[in-house]
């Protein structure tokens, strides 16, 4: 089965929220220290990818990145735990796109590979959270789509099962090739560690990138995209704190409630 695997680089997802900056002019976080790390959705789309390999036998997974050079060090990271070839697409008509944008530089990606019986991504991205991408990519590539799902499994007669999360439990799906689908988190798809020999060798391991002329896109087609940014800030919130007393727990229940009525909190 060949299956490719799309990985966003992001901003460490765990820094602390005081360490967090914005450069409102240009819209964007402006932290360029900052750690960069796989989307938490995204590892979970690559542990599902390598399971289904081991229970299919065999098979191929290609991991694709889209972004500045260095998310190759993402690229990196899935041929640590055993992807077998990445691509990165980088190309400054790529900066900024939007879902759409996205969407239809993967899809190109996609379709110069060859193609894929399952392309797996994350639900969304753990940095703009808009979870529109796998859909969009499947529209590209003229595939149904999964949403949800947290496992995969060799189906019949070269079909894929797919367990798709639901609001009240699971259900299980089986879809014929080719095949979108958004991955969720689950325990059982933790992206495992990768081993030393592993890592020795994906960094030996070329990487080829794609801009878009290699994949026949024209950047002033790319640049006109559908969802324009208005603003980007850190919300500030007027917080205040103040102390009731009393002599009694009683008197003090008592000063709390005559106060949130004053503030019409109650």
């Amino acid at each position: 089965m060949n299956i490719v695997v799309c990985l966003k680089q992001i901003i460490d997802y765990e820094i602390p929220p005081r360490a967090f900056r914005i450069d409102r002019q240009k819209k964007k976080p402006a932290m360029p220290d900052a750690s960069l790390v796989i989307g938490p959705f995204d590892e979970n789309a690559l542990e599902v990818a390598l399971q289904l390999r081991e229970k299919a036998g065999g098979g191929r997974i290609t991991a694709v990145s889209m972004g500045p050079e260095s998310a190759i060090e993402a690229l990196r990271k899935a041929l640590a735990v055993t992807a077998d070839e990445a691509v990165l697409l980088s190309d400054p008509a790529f900066s900024d796109l939007d879902p759409f944008g996205t969407a239809r530089v993967l899809g190109a990606a996609i379709k110069k590979l060859g193609g894929a019986d399952l392309v797996l991504t994350g639900r969304q991205s753990g940095d703009w959270d808009a979870g529109q991408v796998g859909q969009l990519l499947a529209e590209e590539l003229g595939a149904p789509c999964v949403n949800f799902a947290f496992r995969a499994e060799p189906g019949g007669d070269g079909r894929v099962r797919l367990y798709k999360e639901t609001p009240g439990g699971a259900e299980i799906l089986e879809a014929g090739t080719p095949v979108v689908a958004t991955v969720t988190n689950a325990e059982t798809n933790q992206l495992r560690l990768a081993k030393v020999r592993d890592l020795m060798a994906a960094n030996r391991k070329p990487v080829p990138t794609w801009s878009a002329a290699d994949l026949g896109l024209d950047p002033a087609a790319l640049a006109a995209g559908r969802i324009e940014v208005l603003d980007l800030y850190v919300p500030t919130y007027d917080a205040r704190c103040e102390f009731v007393t009393g002599e009694t727990p009683e008197d003090k229940a008592s000063a709390l409630a005559r106060r949130l009525v004053e503030l019409k909190l109650v």
